[in-house]
This record gives C-alpha cells, structure tokens and sequence, in this order.
C-alpha cells in the first residue's frame, strides 16, 4: 500500500485515473467486447455463429465476474 504523497506526482494530479481511463475501465466499457467472435462461447465453448461472442447472458455475466476476479 502506498501513501497519499505517493499515489500523486509533482503536478498534484493522482496517476491512478489516468491509468484506469488508458485501459478502458473508467469509461465502463467491459473487455468482453474486445473479444473476437470465434464460432463458440468465450465462457463455455457451447458452438455459436461466427458473429456472437457468449451464448447467453449468464456466460457473459460469468465471463465478466471471472475477468474482474483474476485481475
């Protein structure tokens, strides 16, 4: 754990938002929608459409609660 004086530089901004904002999570945009559609589900491999990334809402739910837990 850092202390306040650290987690800000000289310019008094704090580094922790910029970091966020550059790999998209402070603009809520979630990583499965980087994902490139396969011809399966990302989550349980269920064969799709080579459009659709999940099968359903709950493997991309479950997609999304893994990816925040492994962070």
């Amino acid at each position: 754990m850092e202390t306040t004086q650290e987690s800000f530089p000289d310019n008094g901004l704090a580094t922790e938002p910029v970091l966020a904002a550059a790999t998209g999570v402070a603009t809520g945009m979630p990583a499965r929608l980087s994902l490139p559609a396969k011809g399966s589900c990302w989550y349980c491999e269920k064969p799709l459409d080579s459009v659709r990334r999940f099968c359903g809402k709950g493997c991309a739910d479950s997609f999304d609660e893994e990816a925040e837990f492994t962070r």
